[in-house]
């Protein structure tokens, strides 16, 4: 997988070290989560930028069985916003993860219960 080129819209925006690794890694698909694809990105970003004007979301995550999506926000450092997208605005914001391995630990725990399952 290749990570989003996310210059090209917020040009002083670097993806968390983190976030980096696990795509180097290739860790993209935990059942319920998956990293999105560059095309699947791109699709987002401009829907969020229409849908909610006053944030600057960068997606990177889908949930696969609600509208979920995993964003990190330009003015947030390392925090992941979980959105619920197509939300009216003022109502897209569902939970706040202090940092990638927060949300990541939070995704294979789902996946661990889904798969036990």
């Amino acid at each position: 997988m290749e990570l989003y080129n996310i210059s090209v819209i917020y040009s002083n925006y670097v993806y968390p070290a983190e976030f980096v690794k696990i795509v180097e890694l290739n860790l993209v698909d935990f059942e319920i989560w998956y990293l999105m694809s560059n095309e699947q990105v791109n699709i987002r970003i401009e829907g969020l930028k229409s849908r909610y004007p006053s944030r600057n979301l960068i997606p990177f995550a889908r949930r696969d069985d609600s509208d979920d999506i995993a964003c990190f926000e330009v003015e947030k450092g390392n925090s992941v916003q979980i959105i619920h997208d197509f939300a009216g605005e003022g109502f897209e914001q569902r939970k706040e993860y202090k940092c990638f391995w927060d949300w990541f630990r939070d995704a294979i725990d789902e996946m661990i219960a889904e798969v036990g399952e």
